[in-house]
């Protein structure tokens, strides 16, 4: 049970270099930016995290592994991607079991820095999007976060079960499977079925549009 958070560490690392390396190859990177995207992507959660709660340097600096897992899913995506993109929704379905792994990872390592339950919740959502965010950003696109069905939400859920698990003094590994399935399916449920929080929409934003185009072009008014 002790190496257990490692282990759903480097996984989550895999997934998510996974998920970032194939965004760059639809994007048509190249091999470097492929590799760096793959890095980003896998780390930049977990960095944030340790860095918030004091762990100097970040693990993935100090711990090789986590550079040689992102650089490994990195190759194969990059050398086997026709092979990867045939797969249903790959991007999707990486990044939902790495916004899982890496929620719990990060809720149970801010529990054992001692962080209250409140911020132990927060911290594994942040955790669990740095990543993803990190690799839109760098792609020029909007972060999924911010956009996407359920995402940020789905992150938080599998937290709070970790904190509420550690709470109730539950057995670690099926409070982390509970979490793990949880954050999963309502994330694959939620881009099935488009749940998502509201939009925001300006009133009166069709009519300002009708104006302003009437102000531009008199002959149209």
């Amino acid at each position: 049970m002790e190496k257990l958070p490692l282990a759903l560490d480097l996984t989550g690392t895999f997934v998510f270099a996974l998920s970032g390396a194939l965004a760059g190859v639809k994007r048509e990177l190249d091999l470097f930016g492929v590799l760096v995207l793959s890095f980003a992507a896998a780390n930049s959660g977990g960095i944030t995290r340790d860095l918030l709660i004091g762990v100097v340097p970040p693990g993935a600096v100090a711990d090789w592994r986590y550079l040689g897992v992102s650089l490994f899913a990195g190759i194969i995506t990059f050398c086997f991607s026709p092979l990867i993109v045939r797969l249903s929704n790959p991007v999707l379905l990486f990044d939902a079991a790495g916004l899982a792994l890496f929620a719990v990872t990060g809720a149970s390592k801010a529990l054992a820095h001692g962080l209250n339950p409140v911020m132990a919740i927060v911290l594994g959502m942040v955790t669990g999007i740095g990543g993803g965010m990190v690799r839109d950003v760098l792609l020029a696109e909007i972060p999924t976060v911010l956009r996407a069905e359920l995402y940020a939400v789905a992150a938080l859920a599998a937290a709070a079960i970790v904190v509420v698990g550690h709470m109730l003094r539950l057995p670690d590994a099926p409070v982390i499977a509970v979490a793990l399935f949880s954050c999963f399916t309502l994330r694959l449920m939620a881009i099935k079925y488009r749940w998502r929080l509201p939009v925001a929409k300006i009133r009166g934003q069709g009519d300002a549009g009708v104006e302003k185009a009437r102000s531009k072009d008199p002959e149209k008014s």
